[in-house]
């Protein structure tokens, strides 16, 4: 097998990896997890977006906030961040063990891909005019936004078995 396949094999696995070595001795005592080489603060881009979501109900001009944010790649959220260890959580994306970083991109494309489904539903509710279902709606896509949070946390933290599926999904949202 060409060299170069192995070290990209290596360098995504994590497996007898120098590279992978080095950054998780360096992430010890930072906010990056040295298992996963991941760092919790890129899920306050997510956080955020919550909580005006939660708020849209009783703000509806809220929707507007709602509508500016925007999905960020990992590394631009820490290329515009000022945490300490931004150059650290941008270099260690690139070696990030598969078995962490494919269910964290998945779980991240799900975050994105309901904050859509909520902005959707939030503005068909409230062009109606139903507040009362705008409320539910709101409360309902954040509980799930959150426990997706929550699930991209955990890999994080270095579990491998925190990943959502759709049906899960759809089943907390009674879609």
């Amino acid at each position: 097998m060409d060299e170069r396949v192995v070290n990209v094999e290596n360098k995504r696995s994590g497996l007898e990896n120098p590279e992978y070595e080095a950054l998780n001795e360096r992430a010890l005592g930072t906010n990056v997890n040295p298992q996963t080489l991941l760092a919790t603060d890129y899920l306050n881009h997510f956080n955020e977006v919550i909580m005006l979501i939660g708020m849209v109900p009783d703000m509806p001009e809220m929707l507007e906030d709602v509508r500016e944010w925007q999905p960020k790649s990992y590394q631009d959220h820490f290329r515009d961040s000022s945490i300490a260890d931004k150059e650290l959580a941008i270099e260690a994306y690139e070696f990030v063990p598969d078995n962490f970083k494919d269910p964290f991109d998945k779980t991240i494309q799900q975050l994105n891909d309901l904050v859509a489904t909520t902005l959707a539903r939030l503005e068909m509710d409230l062009d109606a005019g139903n507040l009362d279902l705008a409320r539910e709606n709101a409360a309902s896509f954040s509980r799930t936004l959150q426990r997706l949070v929550d699930v991209a946390g955990g890999i994080i933290h270095g579990s491998e078995s925190s990943l959502m599926d759709q049906t899960e999904i759809d089943a907390l949202l009674s879609i």
